[in-house]
């Protein structure tokens, strides 16, 4: 049986993504901030992608933001999907209908983890989503 150190190090190791703020200037990152945590707000993405064409800083979490939001749109598809066919079975259909709703707690953690970044003045990957790249 697993301990909770095992969970502890696994948790921690997801969490654990790279890290970039230092090849980013200083001045970009402040001037940007406030820009970037619309990055994490779903279609306002676009706002800091237009607003900010320049800052790599931006451009780094306009990524991330959009990635997240392009992921919550698939997911929101499959969700509808399976939440249709699910309804047809009685009390399991509901049981893994609110299983398959835990996901959105996912997304809600990785919106407010790019926020922190964010207000942290950090380029760091979001878990699992992180390493994709659509801006260039």
């Amino acid at each position: 049986m697993a301990d909770g150190n095992d969970f502890k190090a696994k948790v921690t190791s997801l969490l654990d993504t790279p890290n970039t703020t230092s090849s980013y200037d200083k001045d970009d990152i402040e001037k940007n901030k406030v820009l970037c945590i619309f990055a994490y707000l779903s279609w306002l993405v676009i706002i800091p992608i237009l607003a900010a064409k320049d800052s790599k800083f931006a451009k780094f979490h306009s990524n991330q933001g959009l990635v997240l939001f392009l992921v919550s749109l698939v997911w929101g598809v499959i969700y509808g999907v399976l939440a249709f066919i699910l309804h047809f079975i009685p009390v399991l259909g509901a049981i893994l209908i609110a299983l398959l709703s835990l996901v959105h707690l996912v997304y809600l953690a990785l919106i407010i983890l790019g926020i922190v970044n964010v207000l942290n003045g950090e380029a760091k990957e979001l878990p699992i989503i992180g390493k994709i790249r659509i801006l260039k």
